[in-house]
């Protein structure tokens, strides 16, 4: 092949080296995050950015090297389903963290939660002024 397809098929291959070292090079800063960093919430941060954009890097640099529109839709669905399940998972897990206090304060510049969670343990029971909501009381009466 000579001429101009091949300059192009030239450059194709040149994106998708450098889309793939940069998103095996986020993927690599994202695991020495998640080792190197002191809290849960630094690592949760670590986990989730660096990741998304890592793998949408690897992803384009398929869908260049396949040269096939009818991967576009399959590259994109797995994309997407990274966007909408790693924030949630991240929440959840920095929820959990929250609760479970695997969280250092020092570390925090501000603590929107602190507030949130003293209202909630003020409150009383339905039913039973005497007495303050509790992990327990919610177990055992499911409200």
């Amino acid at each position: 092949m000579n001429g101009p397809a091949a300059a192009v098929d030239d450059i194709i291959d040149v994106l998708s080296i450098i889309f793939i070292l940069v998103g095996a090079l986020m993927s690599l800063a994202a695991t020495i995050g998640l080792l190197l960093f002191p809290d849960l919430m630094s690592r949760m941060h670590a986990a989730t950015k660096p990741q998304v954009l890592g793998l949408l890097l690897l992803l384009a640099a398929v869908g260049l090297q396949q040269r096939d529109w009818a991967v576009l839709p399959v590259l994109l669905v797995a994309w997407i389903f990274q966007l909408l399940t790693v924030p949630v998972s991240a929440h959840m897990v920095g929820c959990a963290g929250y609760r479970t206090k695997h969280l250092r304060q020092d570390m925090l510049s501000v603590d929107e939660l602190d507030d949130v969670v003293a209202a909630a343990a003020g409150e009383a029971v339905r039913g039973r002024p005497d007495r303050t909501h509790t992990d327990q009381d919610t177990y055992e009466t499911g409200n």
